[in-house]
């Protein structure tokens, strides 16, 4: 690994972390398209950024993120949420960013088996 690659976070973790109320709750941020939200989305509140539409968002990727909270990208099986994580880390993101593992996929197997699968 180097600095600008996430680290990588399972879903186990990532609801351990989520359901800890003495631990630093990390800021999610779904890079799914529209379509996958409205088939699959997680039950608790994310900032949704369409990778298709980063256009739109990039340039103003420092207002949209919060500042000192470690950060989760999520995709529908994780290799999307890297490239966006890795992204982020270029542009200078100094906290913690992890990649979930498998991303809502594997979080509807390992975690929430009401999330369906697509």
């Amino acid at each position: 690994m180097n600095e600008h690659t996430p680290l990588n976070i399972s879903p186990k973790e990532l609801n351990d972390l989520l359901d800890d109320d003495s631990s630093e709750k990390p800021f999610i941020v779904d890079v799914r398209e529209d379509d996958e939200i409205a088939m699959a989305s997680f039950s608790f509140s994310v900032l949704h950024l369409p990778l298709s539409k980063a256009a739109s968002w990039s340039g103003e990727i420092d207002e949209l993120l919060p500042r000192d909270t470690p950060i989760v990208v999520v995709c529908h099986a994780g290799v999307r949420s890297l490239n966006f994580g890795m992204w982020l880390l270029e542009q200078g993101i100094r906290k913690k960013v992890w990649n979930l593992v498998g991303g809502i996929d594997a979080w509807s197997t390992d975690v929430d088996r009401s999330v369906p699968r697509y």
